[in-house]
């Protein structure tokens, strides 16, 4: 701002050229580089400057105008305004220093009274510190105080159990109600929280309200064992809802096994002698066991072994489930809670460890050995009655269905009861007992008939003796009887481990088969002995194969032994046929030409023609005379060979086994036949020896009908052919054995087809 005012030797803000008069006109080039210079500087300012803006914004504010004069004046004029604007400032700061210097007196004055009270609160102070130390003494006994009384409160509200309270838990005259169990867990809890007063520094305190607790909780567990067996007495388990005080009391009472074993034992024998009393009157009088009146004793079913003996197990199995229903709701309900107390039981009577070792409480094991113990009364008294029906009856049948229903109802008490329990055990050794008595019998129908003569003699049509179809009905019956039961019990066959119908074959069945099958050698001829063993065996394979778990053991053997039978039925039938037919002559006479047996003969074997076939027709069999006999006897066996050959077992029972012996036997019989054939050719061809077969055909209408359906009526050989055929023409002499023997085997199977 101080540039509007130039000295007197430089140049005016105006942009004049005026001069000082000092320098003159002469001075003209330093004034000119002046006036540059200032242009230049005026020219180079930024009006964007903030203080050239606020020095205009200043002058706006002013109203001043831009004059010459305003120009010349401005300076001044900003100089009186800071002069008088200095001159305000200094009076204000007189003022400030004024109220300064009084700030400054009420200091001092404050300072001095501040001084005067710290004075007066150290006398103070120490006037009245043995006041509150001594109030702070008084507080704290205060507090140990109270809290001493809140712990006496709380120790005799916890240890000490009030008069009333005991004698409700200990006085037999009052009652077992939610009072004695609430009163009696809080006396356990006593007894059990005296263990920390054991811990601390004076002990004598805890003992004494231990032995006390002790002294009232086993007056209450003895109180509460006496309710419970008065309880018990008249407890009706019939009832579905049983009182359940009784179960509440007996998981409190397994906090002591000694005294809950006792009280189950005599629950136990209270329970065993109300079963049997139902038993007996079940057995005697229905009516008065609460049964309705129609409703017979089950003595009245004695003389049905059967019946009897499935009435007394259908009793008892249903006497079990409903002991077993009943005490589940009264014991097991609670399993987990028993098994809780009985082993709290053991801190409190350590001798009720076994072997010094805690044994878990199994509520079902517990279960099923009180219904054991309730019903061993009851499994005595089944015993002996079923051992005595079993004992005094003779059929072999019923005695065995009695077996089977003792084996059925082993498996039902198995899973009702445990298969440990003594029921089981008993009708196990029931059900032995009854298949040894079946056993008995049996033995007993095989030693009287061995010793009957009638047995030991076979039929005179080699049919079944009476005695083992006797036996196989029997059988039968047992089958059915096993095979229902199998059913009734839902399985299956498959699911058998063991066939248990086994030990019934070798009792019912085997001692049989081998008396009928030793009769056999009564007769003496082989053809009858096989036809009647044959027979029975077909009779034991007819009576097993309907039922898989009998043929299942002995179907292999029996099978076996038919086979054996069916190839001597063959042999028998095919030497028939052969001696039958008269070709037995000539293959006996022919063996010395086989390498092996004709018996053996196979029409696929290699035959090795001996190279001595011309001396065949030397032997006595293949003589003229003897082979057209045999030849003969052949025509006449052919149109009746399959019905006597049928009729020669007709012994045997079964037409399908006659049926498919007889096709073999033929079939071996057609081979036998090629043989003697090829033999017979091979003979001629040796000797040079031809005949027409024509010729012979047209000799014989029968063998020319039969030529005519085998071969389709034709043989050619043209003229000349009788010359070849005539003995001794062309032959030297010799016969012909073809022509003597003219069959072949291509007739004989069309024959015998």
């Amino acid at each position: 701002m101080t540039s509007y005012f130039a000295n007197p030797g430089t140049p005016s803000n105006d942009g004049s050229n005026a001069t000082s008069p000092t320098t003159g006109a002469a001075n003209v080039a330093p004034r000119s580089s002046a006036l540059s210079h200032r242009l230049t500087t005026v020219l180079s300012a930024s009006y964007a400057d903030s203080d050239i803006r606020d020095a205009l914004e200043t002058l706006d504010i002013r109203g001043t105008r831009n004059t010459p004069e305003t120009r010349r004046q401005l300076r001044l004029d900003v100089q009186k305004e800071v002069i008088n604007c200095n001159g305000e400032i200094v009076q204000d700061f007189g003022k400030v220093a004024e109220q300064l210097k009084r700030i400054g007196t009420v200091i001092v004055s404050l300072q001095q009274t501040c001084e005067e009270m710290r004075k007066h609160i150290t006398l103070a102070k120490q006037e009245t510190g043995p006041v509150l130390d001594e109030a702070s003494t008084l507080m704290e006994q205060k507090k140990e105080a109270e809290t001493k009384q809140r712990l006496l409160d709380a120790f005799t509200e916890h240890f000490i159990i009030p008069d009333e309270d005991i004698v409700a838990l200990t006085s037999s005259a009052e009652p077992v109600d939610d009072r004695f169990f609430t009163v009696l867990s809080r006396v356990k809890q006593v007894h059990h929280d005296c263990e920390v007063l054991l811990g601390g520094e004076n002990q004598r305190l805890g003992l004494g309200i231990m032995e006390q607790s002790s002294k009232h909780l086993n007056a209450a567990y003895q109180k509460l064992y006496k309710w419970i067996q008065k309880e018990f007495k008249s407890l009706n388990l019939e009832d579905p809802q049983i009182n359940s005080s009784i179960r509440r009391a007996l998981r409190v009472l397994a906090e002591r096994p000694s005294l809950f074993h006792s009280c189950l034992d005599f629950f136990a024998e209270a329970r065993e002698y109300i079963l049997s009393d139902a038993f007996h009157y079940a057995l005697t009088d229905a009516a008065s066991a609460g049964a309705e009146r129609n409703v017979k004793p089950i003595e009245f079913s004695a003389h049905d072994p059967l019946r009897y003996v499935g009435d007394m197990l259908a009793w008892v199995h249903s006497a079990a489930v409903s002991e077993r229903e009943a005490l589940e709701a009264l014991f097991v309900a609670e399993g987990d809670e028993l098994a809780r107390g009985i082993q709290a039981g053991f801190s409190s009577e350590p001798w009720s460890r076994i072997d010094g070792e805690e044994v878990a409480f199994d509520g079902q094991k517990a279960l099923n050995d009180l219904v054991n113990r309730d019903l061993s009364a009851v499994s005595r008294s089944l015993r002996q009655r079923v051992e005595l029906v079993i004992q005094g009856h003779e059929d072999a049948v019923t005695v065995y269905k009695v077996a089977n229903l003792l084996s059925f109802y082993e498996t039902t008490f198995s899973k009702l009861v445990g298969p440990d329990s003594t029921l089981v055990e008993v009708i196990t050794s029931l059900m032995k007992y009854t298949f040894g008595h079946f056993e008995t019998l049996m033995q007993d129908q095989i030693n009287m008939n061995s010793s009957d003569p009638s047995s030991s003699t076979p039929p005179a049509d080699l049919s079944v003796p009476q005695f083992f179809t006797d036996a196989l009905e029997i059988l039968t019956s047992l089958m059915k009887a096993y095979d229902a039961s199998f059913r009734d019990e839902g399985k299956s066959y498959s699911d058998q481990q063991e066939n248990a119908f086994t030990p019934v074959l070798r009792s019912a069945l085997d001692p049989f088969l081998d008396l009928a099958r030793s009769s056999a050698k009564e007769l003496h001829d082989p053809k009858s002995s096989t036809i009647y063993e044959t027979n029975i065996l077909l009779a034991v394979r007819s009576t097993l194969s309907p039922f898989p778990f009998a043929s299942a053991t002995h179907m292999g053997s029996v099978s076996t032994a038919l086979s054996n039978l069916r190839m001597e039925l063959l042999d028998i039938q095919r030497k028939f046929l052969l001696e039958t037919s008269g070709l037995q002559d000539l293959l006996t006479a022919l063996e010395p030409f086989s390498q092996q047996p004709q018996k053996n003969q196979d029409s696929s074997s290699t035959k090795q023609t001996p190279p001595n076939l011309a001396e065949i027709a030397d032997l006595p069999a293949f003589q003229p005379d003897a082979l057209s006999a045999t030849s003969q006897q052949l025509d006449d066996f052919l149109p009746s060979a399959l019905v006597d050959a049928t009729d020669n077992l007709k012994g045997v029972r079964s037409p399908s086994l006659v049926k498919s012996v007889t096709e073999e036997a033929v079939e071996a019989f057609c081979r036998d036949f090629e043989f003697v054939e090829g033999m017979i050719i091979g003979a001629d061809e040796a000797r040079g020896t031809k005949v027409d077969l024509n010729r012979i055909e047209r000799d014989s209408d029968v063998v020319s009908s039969v030529r005519g359906s085998v071969l389709g009526g034709g043989g050619g050989g043209g003229g000349g052919g009788d010359e070849g055929g005539e003995e001794g023409e062309g032959g030297g002499g010799k016969h012909s054995l073809r022509a003597l023997f003219p069959r072949t085997v291509g007739e004989i199977r069309v024959l015998l087809s």
